[in-house]
């Protein structure tokens, strides 16, 4: 038998699956399985994954299972699931409703297939944690910073990857402005691989346009809709979180390979809009690093998207970056002309290497 790390990342309708040699994280496999509209949704889609792993014809035995959690508050490391942490995690899915219910639902799940196996989940807030104490506050009174209302940033995990790549380039310990762009989307400030801003704040609204989140809002709008159009908070919630976005502003789609293929004035303006909003939170954070030596595009978009990566780059060639089209269009990994100022890079990130990397942290104090 081989010992295998498995990790899971759940959704509202599918769950993805990797599975890696303990020994030496060496990729397995890959794969993921619908989630039934169903009760039971996430445990049947569990036990499809488990089902593969068992029929697996090398003979591959679970040693411990990784898990992405959107919210770990200010948990700035992975933690092995205990009864005490796991309802910690069940007070924070008013901050994170889109994913944090989905990601608990699947460890409970493995909990009650599989109670003795451990697992360690990794949050996608806590790489943000190095961030200073101001570009967490919001300009409340004090008393709601302490009671939990602070920026938090998300994608962290993307991030953190990312930041374990970047000293294969060159200008990796200066000031690097990542973008994960996708259907979530938001950017990261770096300096010496270690956050110091993001786009993203108290939730996963914030920031960046998205597929069907707004991003960036004037709290007013919110205040309006109640007060004066008669939206309830469920209603206004819909709106902001399922119905903006890339398909709100387009009315056609929240997928940007569909709107890129659309030739149609709203499809142009979804699009434009997406790329003048993440060049104002890169200048944002420029601002706060003092410049930028280097800008690395991740993410479904920021990853396969010529146009997208253009697009914004374009808006700081006062700055002195300059594109490479050719390499641009080929998603080479980099884009920058050689004569630019600064560096632009695409790099695809590997959340769950860096999951199952978090876990074999574990295995040294974990008895099997």
């Amino acid at each position: 038998m081989t010992d295998v790390v498995a990790v899971f990342n759940a959704g509202s309708s599918s769950l993805k699956f990797s599975v890696f040699h303990q020994a030496d994280l060496a990729l397995v496999h890959q794969g993921s399985a619908d989630v039934p509209d169903t009760q039971d949704g996430q445990k049947i889609a569990l036990q499809s994954a488990l089902t593969w792993l068992s029929s697996h014809k090398d003979g591959l035995q679970l040693k411990i299972a990784g898990h992405r959690v959107v919210h770990g508050k200010d948990r700035a490391a992975p933690a092995r699931i205990t009864p005490e942490i796991l309802a910690e995690l069940k007070t924070l899915i008013p901050l994170a409703p889109l994913h944090q219910p989905h990601n608990l639902s699947i460890i409970e799940a493995l909990l009650a297939i599989h109670p003795g196996l451990p697992q360690i989940a990794c949050f996608d807030t806590a790489f943000h944690r190095t961030q200073p104490k101001l570009a967490s506050m919001f300009a409340l009174p004090n008393h709601y910073y302490d009671d939990g209302i602070k920026r938090y940033g998300f994608h962290g995990i993307s991030y953190e990857y990312i930041a374990s790549e970047l000293p294969k380039y060159a200008k990796a310990y200066g000031r690097v402005i990542a973008l994960h762009l996708g259907n979530g989307a938001s950017i990261c400030a770096m300096r010496d691989l270690k956050s110091v801003g993001s786009s993203m704040g108290f939730s996963t609204l914030d920031g960046l346009m998205m597929g069907t989140r707004c991003g960036t809002l004037d709290a007013g709008v919110v205040l309006y809709m109640q007060q004066h159009l008669g939206m309830s908070a469920d209603q206004v919630t819909q709106l902001l979180y399922h119905q903006s976005g890339l398909l709100g502003v387009s009315g056609i789609s929240h997928d940007m390979r569909t709107l890129e293929a659309n030739h149609s004035a709203q499809a142009h303006e979804a699009i434009d809009l997406f790329c003048h909003m993440a060049a104002q939170h890169v200048g944002s954070l420029t601002a706060t690093l003092g410049g930028l030596d280097a800008l690395i595009f991740t993410g479904g978009i920021g990853e396969h998207s010529a146009r997208v990566r253009s697009q914004i780059c374009r808006y700081f060639s006062w700055a002195g970056l300059s594109i490479d089209e050719k390499n641009n269009q080929q998603n080479a990994a980099a884009i920058h002309a050689a004569n630019s100022n600064i560096a632009a890079h695409v790099i695809p990130a590997d959340e769950a290497l860096l999951i199952a990397r978090a876990c074999r942290g574990f295995f040294d104090k974990v008895a099997f």
